[in-house]
């Protein structure tokens, strides 16, 4: 057993759940108890569980059998402490004063933070407060700056491209137009991978604003050419050219009064133009749920056990991170605040191009 002088360490899952949370939990847990003697402390629904001091202590037995199991055993929150104005109602005082008590209290040594970006841009300030935090990269959006993937993102692309699948039945039995709402609030890397590897026709992303006009001309290309139905799949965070020129703020309000989904108004543009018949799929949380596929089992496990290597190596105040099939350590301060994503000179894309998808503009 090697040593080091980091002894207690908590951990907690923040933000939206994915596919492969409990894969990582058991990575780090494991292989800091085996190889470094550490103790774990998990922390439950994520940082407000920090700030309430809600927290159970982690054995060999709690880690047993969780490797396949979708969701998290220690919960999950969105709690932003940072964006605070006001005491805790339970501690009476600010969430991160509140924390940095709770983690003292707790005798922690370090603090592993397992989240997407909003979590590992919290994770970063902590580190600022002086806490000795590690981050891993967790999404279905794979859009964390500086890692190649994050766990999670195959797992929901499996599930996205099955139903692309099943639902290619359905279009072509009824030639209907069928519009596909995937997750994918600002990148879009999961409308891309699974548009293209469940053949749509038109794939809509955030990062490439659409002209309704484009789409349609695509759709009527393809009736015309005697198919007589189109995949449309569309990412949640998908935006016109018009919306795509209004100020945040406005476009945020506009968003908000819309009555349904971005799918929707897609679906019903696109009838109105091609009056073609047009129906919507949404496949929400059904992308985030479930087993994690073996791919994403793999991988969280990598990251849980180099982050157990990173706590015993003090690397703090870092993201654990894939690049070029290696785990690098990124400085959280690197990730924090920023998304990555889809290049409009991403290979994926150039290909999706070459071979006739339209991505509506």
């Amino acid at each position: 057993m090697s040593k080091t002088s980091v002894k207690k360490v908590g951990i907690l899952t923040s933000g939206g759940d994915a596919p492969g949370l409990n894969a990582a939990i058991r990575g780090v847990c494991r292989a800091g108890m085996i190889h470094y003697g550490m103790e774990f402390v998990g922390i439950k629904n994520g940082y407000r569980g920090l700030v309430q001091g809600n927290c159970v202590p982690l054995t060999s037995k709690d880690l047993s059998g969780i490797l396949t199991l979708g969701g998290t055993l220690l919960g999950t929150s969105r709690e932003k402490p940072f964006k605070a104005k006001e005491p805790n109602a339970e501690t009476g005082l600010m969430p991160v004063e509140a924390i940095k008590k709770n983690y003292k209290k707790m005798g922690l040594d370090a603090l592993v933070c397992l989240g997407g970006n909003g979590t590992n841009t919290t994770a970063s300030l902590l580190s600022d407060e002086g806490l000795n935090v590690i981050g891993l990269p967790k999404t279905i959006d794979n859009d964390i700056v500086f890692t190649d993937m994050t766990f999670g993102f195959h797992t929901a692309l499996d599930v996205a491209t099955e139903a692309i699948d099943r639902i290619h039945t359905t279009a072509h039995s009824h030639s209907r137009i069928m519009v596909i709402e995937v997750m994918g609030h600002k990148a879009g890397w999961l409308g891309l991978y699974s548009g293209i590897a469940g053949g749509g026709d038109v794939i809509l992303l955030p990062e490439i604003p659409y002209d309704i006009e484009k789409v349609a001309e695509s759709v009527m290309a393809r009736k015309e050419a005697g198919k007589e139905f189109s995949i449309v799949i569309v990412a949640e965070g998908a935006l016109s050219k018009k919306e795509a020129k209004l100020e945040k703020k406005a476009f945020k309000k506009k968003r908000a009064e819309m009555p349904y989904s971005i799918a929707y108004r897609v679906a019903q543009e696109l009838e109105e133009a091609t009056k073609l018949e047009s129906r919507v799929t949404v496949l929400g949380y059904l992308q985030r749920g479930g087993t994690p596929s073996p791919y994403d089992r793999v991988l969280a496990s990598q990251y849980g056990v180099a982050a157990a290597d990173f706590l015993a190596k003090e690397k703090f105040g870092n993201l654990v991170a894939l690049q070029n099939n290696k785990i690098v350590a990124v400085p959280l301060k690197d990730v924090a605040g920023k998304v990555k994503n889809v290049p409009l000179d991403h290979p994926m894309l150039l290909a999706g191009r070459n071979l006739g998808t339209s991505f509506g503009d």
